[in-house]
């Protein structure tokens, strides 16, 4: 819980939005930027047009996830406006934390100049975890969406074994899934055993994809190649969790008739307020640790 500061919430989406609602809520003075057409911020928020006429009086700066798309201006979706990251930086005041998500190299190079401490809160396990569990539910609810079966009694076959696999293993072996996980990490395997699934070194892909009627990849390299399409049913379903480039040749899988689904940023999409509140809470763990709070 953050109280009584002044903060900027800037650009981002629908967390974003449910971040200033919070804020304000607990007796925050907060402005709410680049946020301006979203219709379900609350009212008692201010939002100005301008953000150097703020930023520079703001004790807590919080930007979105991700930062930019674009490398040179803020994320922000509900805005017409453009504006720079740069800008931003360039008004707010020493001393003050500045937070935000997916902070790319040149970003972080960019607040180093200015001798800002920009804290990118995508990097921290208590919300890469709480994310990995909102993203396997809603892997979860797309297949369900997309498959004409019931995941009870399927053969899903999962590839990688980091937090999001880890989260979807134990939510289909509660539904009553056949699991299996491909790993390259010896001890990973020891560990899917030891969870009640069935265990594959990823060499010997090829050798058993062609029994899974689900794949899931949280692999973000190409573990989906054509070698291993080919093997693939032409009525199995492949829903690719990893960011970019993404773990599946997608032009071969439409090649040959197999249905993928790329889901990116399945928090912010198919739970914005719970994706909101783990990034509030993440933020005000890292106010606790710096003696802010």
């Amino acid at each position: 819980m953050i109280q009584y500061k002044t903060i900027a919430v800037v650009g981002g989406d629908l967390r974003q939005a449910h971040i200033a609602n919070r804020l304000v809520e607990q007796g925050n003075r907060v402005y709410a930027l680049l946020l301006e057409n979203n219709a379900t911020l609350r009212p008692e928020l201010s939002c100005p047009d301008d953000p150097a006429e703020v930023l520079p009086e703001c004790d807590v700066v919080i930007f979105p996830l991700p930062l930019t798309t674009d490398e040179a201006t803020v994320n922000a979706p509900f805005s017409q406006k453009r504006v720079f990251v740069k800008e931003c930086f360039d008004c707010i005041r020493p001393g003050a934390a500045v937070f935000a998500g997916k902070v790319s190299p040149a970003m972080q190079e960019l607040a180093a100049k200015k001798e800002m401490a920009l804290a990118d809160y995508l990097k921290r396990e208590e919300l890469a975890v709480k994310n990995a569990v909102i993203t396997a539910e809603g892997a979860i609810a797309i297949a369900m969406e997309e498959m004409p079966t019931a995941l009870f009694g399927s053969k899903c076959l999962i590839t990688g074994h980091g937090r999001i696999s880890r989260a979807l293993m134990r939510v289909l072996n509660a539904m009553g899934a056949q699991v299996t996980v491909a790993a390259r990490k010896y001890g990973d395997l020891a560990w899917i055993e030891a969870e009640g699934c069935h265990a594959i070194h990823i060499a010997s892909l090829a050798e058993h994809v062609g029994r899974a009627d689900l794949v899931f990849n949280t692999v973000p390299a190409c573990v989906l190649g054509r070698e291993i399409l080919s093997k693939l049913r032409k009525d199995a379903l492949i829903i690719d969790l990893a960011s970019k480039p993404g773990g599946v040749e997608f032009d071969t899988a439409r090649e040959l008739g197999i249905k993928t689904v790329w889901a990116l940023s399945l928090p912010g999409k198919c739970a914005p307020i719970s994706a909101g509140d783990i990034i509030l809470e993440t933020i005000g763990n890292c106010l606790a640790e710096q003696g802010v709070l």
